[in-house]
């Protein structure tokens, strides 16, 4: 019996977390796709710190709990438990915030549980390395200080604990090769609304003199800057070429820490950084690229990735530059350009015959919004996720 209303579990709804890039990431994306089913679909989780930097929506309703380290977080999660409605439980993350939360549900109300894993939490702590081997002294301190590390409910132990219970979810869904060999389970991409991002409804010249852009060459990064996203590598690219009317523009920086204004301090010559923009105005902003590059370092949290700004660039019929990392050469399939990761003199050499071959180049970038449009929109994640659900029905 097909099954009404689809909770997802989120363990962090901040404007930092799923609301980043207002609410264009993962948690929105699965979401869109099982209203295309005809579910009804709430958002549960948590805002730790500041509850009015919730992410706001006028799509899908919204439902936030103020998070508290232990012991108020027993309370915290007791308070998301009860706001659950949903037949089906589908818990983003393998965290104990979001999938313990969802776990702890199906124990009361004996209610299904769906796990999507779209990055490998331990990466971010150094992975099969990581260790937790204090002195009793420290771990006194982390156990009983008010601020100590293992009050709060993500700490990396608990992130290796959680690891082994994602055989008691009764579905999993991944997007990449890397986590399906780590978990397991069903591969659901990262779909793209392409009706949205639709480069017939943009004109590049119009976008370009809107953003004050129309006399540079634009290399456009969409994401969020961060060291294993390889925009160094495009900046010793640049360094490398010396030519004065390149430009990388990064649009809306890093939700997380600095460090793009670190790249400007250093290189600050050839970066342009753009506000923060809502999505529905994305598909504008990417239009004004000449090139989407993509150049993430071979690191475990890359290679667990299925990075956004990768469809972002395809649907809008846009030059991909990227990197042989992960998934990305299999996404997009001889559509884009690819080099070595760490290699700022191969995207320098790219950068170059890109834009001496700039009509082989747009004739890919509308190979690859074919290639979004069938195998990486939001209608081809609803084939797959009505297959999952299917399955533990």
């Amino acid at each position: 019996m097909k099954q009404s209303k689809v909770s997802l579990v989120v363990s962090d709804l901040s404007q930092s977390g799923a609301g980043r890039w207002g609410g264009a990431v993962r948690t929105f994306l699965l979401a869109q796709a099982l209203q295309k089913l005809g579910y009804e679909v709430e958002i549960v989780g948590f805002v730790f710190g500041d509850v009015s930097d919730t992410v706001v929506s006028t799509e899908f309703s919204i439902t936030t709990v103020c998070g508290k380290n232990y012991p108020g977080f027993v309370t915290s999660m007791e308070q998301v438990l009860s706001k659950i409605s949903g037949d089906i439980v589908y818990a983003i993350k393998p965290k104990p915030t979001s999938f313990g939360t969802a776990l702890l549900k199906k124990l009361r109300s004996r209610c299904p549980v769906i796990l999507d894993i779209d990055d490998w939490e331990l990466s971010w702590y150094g992975g099969e390395q990581w260790r937790y081997r204090p002195q009793p002294k420290q771990f006194f301190r982390d156990i009983l200080k008010s601020d100590g590390a293992l009050r709060q409910p993500d700490h990396p132990l608990y992130l290796k604990w959680i690891e082994n219970f994602v055989n008691y979810a009764d579905a999993v869904t991944i997007h990449t090769q890397f986590l399906q060999k780590r978990f397991g389970g069903t591969y659901v991409p990262n779909g793209k609304d392409t009706s949205l991002f639709d480069p017939q409804q943009h004109n590049p010249e119009n976008s370009r003199i809107r953003l004050n852009l129309a006399d540079y060459r634009v290399l456009m990064f969409p994401g969020a800057p961060r060291p294993y996203k390889g925009l160094e590598d495009v900046l010793m690219a640049l360094d490398y070429l010396n030519e004065p009317d390149l430009r990388l523009v990064i649009v809306g920086g890093s939700p997380y820490d600095d460090y793009d204004d670190k790249l400007i301090q250093k290189w600050g010559r050839w970066i342009i950084k753009l506000p923060k923009i809502p999505h529905q105005a994305m598909p504008e902003v990417i239009a004004a690229a000449h090139v989407v590059v993509v150049p993430q370092r071979d690191t475990p949290a890359a290679q667990a990735q299925f990075p956004l700004k990768l469809t972002d660039g395809m649907a809008m019929a846009k030059p991909v530059l990227a990197t042989r990392v992960g998934d990305i050469a299999e996404i997009l399939g001889g559509t884009g350009y690819l080099v070595e990761p760490d290699s700022p003199k191969q995207i320098a050499e790219q950068i170059q015959y890109i834009f001496q071959n700039m009509e082989e180049a747009n004739n890919r970038g509308h190979q690859a919004r074919a290639r979004c449009v069938e195998h990486y929109s939001i209608d081809s994640m609803s084939t797959i996720l009505s297959d999952v659900i299917k399955s533990i029905g």
